[in-house]
């Protein structure tokens, strides 16, 4: 399986909190994978219709806040179309969460079968239009494939193999965030990485002593729907990376440093 880094999605900028590290724009970090069955995304981004409509899809509030860059060069379809994909050969779609930075380009792989746990299936249809949720991403009516409990595991986690897709790729329910938060685990022939999508936001927060990112931990904090079970993600995280970290890479779905160290 090959495995493409994408940034679908520049959002405001930020600093680093140690010395070494320049500047730089908040990401919005997908994969793209290629497979047996097909063309697999982990995450979309944003999407065409974010950049053209921003206030109507995502919301004037969360865009406010963002300070997204709406280039359209950086969506997932302009992405593989410049790699020599079509994107109709986008057969499903991963997603750690329906918040609208991680689901807003659905609507340009509208073929996909779309896995994301069903808890926040139902959170997202239940409280949208709301600034975490935007039915506008889901309007063209995706085809959902959702998951509940699981007896596997992964190194110790709860792990869901999704339907259709190699074993190669797991669904690690990550709770805390989100009503059904989940990280999305690949293997890429020598490893693992682990897609932890937003259980945590800065590389920093993995060190034995963590230290949260002062202007992200504020989305982190004000975004929680389980501060306690958002802690004891973090732990199981800082945990998994401690003990196992020749076999598997986490990374968050904002830190545009563990992007630019794993996209190079």
């Amino acid at each position: 399986m090959k495995i493409h880094h994408l940034n679908c999605g520049s959002v405001r900028e930020i600093d680093p909190t140690c010395g070494g590290l320049p500047s730089a724009h908040a990401v919005n970090h997908c994969l793209l994978l290629e497979t047996d069955a097909g063309l697999v995304l982990v995450e979309t981004g944003l999407g065409l219709d974010d950049v053209h409509r921003p206030n109507e899809t995502l919301g004037a509030e969360w865009v406010q806040m963002a300070q997204p860059t709406l280039n359209e060069e950086e969506t997932a379809i302009r992405q593989l179309e410049r790699r020599g994909f079509d994107p109709a050969d986008v057969r499903h779609v991963l997603l750690t969460h329906l918040d609208v930075d991680h689901c807003g380009g659905l609507p340009d792989f509208p073929r996909a079968s779309v896995h994301v746990l069903d808890a926040e299936l139902r959170a997202a249809l239940a409280q949208a239009p709301s600034r975490r949720y935007r039915p506008a991403h889901w309007a063209h009516g995706p085809q959902w494939r959702t998951y509940e409990s699981t007896d596997d595991t992964w190194f110790g986690l709860p792990a869901i193999q999704p339907t259709g897709l190699p074993e190669t790729i797991k669904l690690v329910p990550l709770s805390g965030h989100t009503a059904g938060h989940t990280g999305i685990a690949v293997h890429d022939g020598t490893r693992w990485l682990l897609h932890c999508g937003d259980a945590y936001y800065y590389h920093r927060e993995l060190l034995a002593d963590p230290e949260p990112h002062p202007v992200l931990d504020i989305v982190q904090t004000s975004s929680e729907v389980d501060h306690d079970r958002r802690i004891s993600t973090q732990s199981q995280l800082r945990a998994l990376a401690r003990d196992h970290s020749d076999e598997v890479t986490l990374f968050s779905a904002h830190d545009p440093w563990e992007f630019g160290r794993l996209a190079g």
